[in-house]
């Protein structure tokens, strides 16, 4: 029960933030905004201020900031959004998924900062792997992977699970020199998964405690491996539903509202076994990883999310004239019967999950 509280609270700071990106950008653009709701289906609270009716609705997943001129009736005023100009509603669209963004890079900075971040610098070269053979050294720093530019130790194991155990060229930075290989990762057995053969260097968060041997990170440091490691998660995140969206996945790749509430309180509880201050690093870290999938979610060019309305918008400004409204409802309706069906999926592979 405890964990199923967490997961509402941890989904309706994702939302709100959402929606307050929308609610700001349409204030600040002169859009009447004349509904904040937190929740969707029947109202159970609602209060006026101002211009705007701020609500909570039955139920507990997703929100919206309805404008005016975003009915079914399209008013067309002086302060609706349909008089906007295509620029202006594309800022306002966009803004939900880029307080999400934000909101990611908030919460690893604070990770960042109370724990530790591992970079792609060579700390030890393990004995008996291709790092070894190779000739790579302590202090190398890991420059690029097949071309692809590596920032943070994470980026370097993404790779590596792409590159699926097939040679590759490594670039690496010692002394100010670049020096290339080829090599072939090793399968680990306990990790399931390739490796190169080093251990990373590690550096102390800003706030966390000191260790002895290890470097603390600086405050640029600190925000610019929050920063990859955010890019990280988009880049991730939206492969995955690339893959999710064609159908392709497997069934471990996604899962809806029940795997998330698992996963929330299993890492809830896993952390729980060390501190409270794990407890809620863990918590913090899927908040990161939720808030990312939930921007690049709503960026999808899929109609009925922000980012198929983004693409309307584009093809406005290219014909230089909206469509017209009853099409725009249409292929509306039709990505929400889209996105229904494939919630409808989502659930269903939860519910196998837990009688697999």
């Amino acid at each position: 029960m405890f964990s199923i509280i967490i997961s509402l609270i941890l989904i309706g700071v994702l939302v709100i933030v959402h929606e307050f990106g929308h609610f700001i950008a349409a204030k600040k653009s002169g859009i009447l905004v004349e509904e904040f709701s937190i929740g969707m289906g029947t109202k159970i609270f609602s209060r006026k201020k101002g211009e705007t009716e701020y609500s909570i609705r039955l139920l507990p997943l997703g929100g919206f900031c309805r404008m005016q001129g975003e009915g079914e009736d399209g008013t067309v005023g002086p302060r609706s959004f349909l008089n906007k100009s295509v620029g202006v509603r594309f800022i306002v669209m966009a803004a939900g998924s880029f307080m999400n963004f934000l909101l990611a890079l908030v919460m690893i900075i604070g990770l960042t900062s109370t724990s530790y971040m591992a970079v792609p610098q060579i700390r030890e070269v393990l004995p008996n792997t291709p790092a070894q053979e190779i000739g790579l050294q302590p202090g190398d720093e890991i420059h690029r992977i097949n071309g692809k530019s590596i920032h943070i130790y994470d980026e370097l194991e993404a790779q590596l699970y792409k590159n699926d155990g097939q040679e590759l060229r490594l670039d690496v930075l010692r002394e100010g020199q670049e020096y290339s290989y080829k090599l072939t990762p090793l399968y680990d057995e306990e990790r399931k998964g390739y490796l190169i053969g080093f251990a990373p260097e590690v550096k102390i968060g800003l706030f966390a405690e000191e260790i002895e041997g290890y470097d603390r990170s600086s405050v640029f440091e600190t925000i610019r491996y929050s920063y990859y490691s955010m890019l990280n998660y988009i880049k991730l995140t939206a492969e995955g539903l690339a893959r999710v969206f064609t159908f392709t996945a497997e069934k471990e790749e996604f899962g809806g509202p029940i795997t998330i509430v698992k996963m929330v309180g299993d890492s809830y509880e896993a952390g729980l076994s060390y501190s409270l201050k794990a407890a809620i690093q863990n918590v913090v870290y899927i908040g990161a990883v939720l808030s990312a999938n939930l921007g690049v979610l709503n960026l999808f060019p899929i109609p009925a999310l922000d980012g198929g309305k983004i693409l309307l918008l584009l093809v406005e400004a290219i014909r230089r004239r909206p469509l017209n409204p009853e099409l725009e409802n249409r292929i509306h309706f039709i990505g929400f019967a889209f996105l229904m069906g494939l919630m409808v999926f989502v659930l269903y592979g939860d519910i196998v999950k837990i009688f697999a």
